[in-house]
Formats: structure tokens, sequence, C-alpha cells
């Protein structure tokens, strides 16, 4: 298979992942936008890591998905905090931090 369509696919993933966190105004759905833009990104990564034949994009996209765990982590944990506290994630609450 071509890899261009594969970068195809990550530009199509990416665009609809920044579309969601534009559009989105639920916090965990902004959240999981944010997640298929990061996929999206490493999709890239390994498609031309691929095309030149070496493992530096295949090594990239395993830290990207080593950080984007670690922000899973902690951004559901100040989600959840946010949650017990108002008893609601929108992110239109501007003073959502506050008290």
């Amino acid at each position: 298979m071509n890899p261009e369509y594969y970068l195809y696919l990550s530009a199509l993933l990416f665009g609809i992942g920044a579309a969601g966190v534009l559009v989105r105004r639920n916090a965990i759905v902004v959240f999981m936008c944010i997640e298929l833009m990061l996929n999206a990104a490493n999709l890239s990564l390994v498609t031309f890591g691929r095309i030149r034949a070496d493992a530096e994009g295949q090594l990239l996209a395993f830290f990207t998905m080593v950080v984007a765990a670690a922000e899973v982590v902690v951004g559901l944990a100040i989600i959840v905090a946010i949650f017990r506290a108002r008893h609601s994630v929108s992110v239109d609450d501007e003073n959502l931090m506050r008290r």
C-alpha cells in the first residue's frame, strides 16, 4: 500500500480531532479529540520512518505514546476532581478552577 494513503488518513484524523477541540464543550470529548490528534501525529511519524527505512519514526511515536499516557492519567484525575466538586465538566464554565 502506498505510504501517501497513511499520510492522508493522518491528516484526516488530525483535522477531525482539531475540529472536535474547537467545537465541543464537554471536557472529556475535548480530551478524546486531543488524543485523536496525538494518534494522528504518531501515524505520520511511523509512516515517515517507514519511508526512510529507519526506526527514528517508531521511536518518536513510542515516546509520544508514553507522554500521552501520562497526560491521560493527569488529565482524567483533574476532570474527575472538577466533576466531583462542580457536577459538570463543561469547558464553558469560566470560573471552573476557583474555590
